[in-house]
């Protein structure tokens, strides 16, 4: 039986990417910031917190075999693929892709260029985190579903899954049973229960919280908990999370 940890990373340790208009921070290896004890946990191979200023972005590019779902926190994100789907992600709006057998797409800040708007000066600020999928090789495909600001402020509520239990319940569909993304939006004194999980990974994108038993976490920390969960999070301040529960890792997967 695996024994309970709780590992705390702190913002300040994360792996960074800075050009002139990204500002980005991997809690795993990423790109060229290879860390072979820290490629993953559990199924999760990449949480990156990226903030793109406004008419930059990510060009065209590939992706395979990869479950990859995008959570702004402010501003707005352009997707666009091969498949054929384009659209402005922005807070509350939960977006998937799923890579399978190959998929090109870029995703940059400028919605002007869909809208017809005027362009705007407000950089966009998102999380973007990859999980492995169940088999490879099938279908690319693409999900969007808005959720609403009061249900994530009434508790942990289910963005992503593909576990069987959510089916009812998960914003969007991801193509693994063993993995479930959930969130909340916290206002002082809120408090939510960690689901119980061979792994867990919880992130807190935006504001200030105490984690039962392990005390303040800020913005950009994260904890790892293996064989745990039921621990509260308790908001000290206004404060977003964001807690991927995991029953299966990616060595065993």
């Amino acid at each position: 039986m695996t024994a309970p940890t709780i590992d705390i990373r702190r913002a300040d340790e994360r792996a960074k990417t800075t050009i002139d208009w990204l500002d980005s921070k991997h809690s795993f290896s990423f790109g060229s910031h290879y860390e072979p004890e820290n490629t993953h946990h559990g199924l999760l191979l990449v949480n990156n917190d990226d903030i793109v200023t406004p008419g930059q972005g990510f060009d065209t590019h590939p992706h395979r075999d990869m479950e990859i779902v995008t959570w702004v926190l402010r501003g707005s994100l352009v997707h666009q693929d091969s498949t054929g789907h384009s659209g402005v992600i922005y807070p509350g709006l939960a977006q998937r892709m799923s890579a399978g057998r190959g998929i090109l797409h870029s995703e940059k800040n400028d919605s002007w260029t869909l809208t017809g708007e005027q362009s705007h000066s407000e950089p966009v600020h998102f999380v973007q985190m990859w999980v492995v999928p169940d088999e490879s090789g099938i279908d690319p495909g693409y999900q969007q579903l808005e959720i609403d600001d009061e249900l994530l402020r009434g508790g942990l509520v289910t963005i992503a899954s593909g576990m069987p239990e959510h089916r009812d319940q998960a914003a969007i569909a991801i193509r693994n049973k063993y993995a479930a993304l959930h969130g909340a939006r916290l206002q002082a004194g809120d408090s939510v229960a960690l689901p119980d999980a061979p792994y867990l990974h919880l992130f807190v994108p935006r504001g200030e919280v105490t984690l039962e038993g392990a005390g303040v976490l800020h913005q950009g920390d994260a904890v790892r908990f293996t064989a745990s969960g039921g621990q509260r999070v308790t908001a000290t301040e206004s404060a977003e999370i964001l807690v991927w529960e995991m029953h299966a890792s990616l060595a065993a997967a």
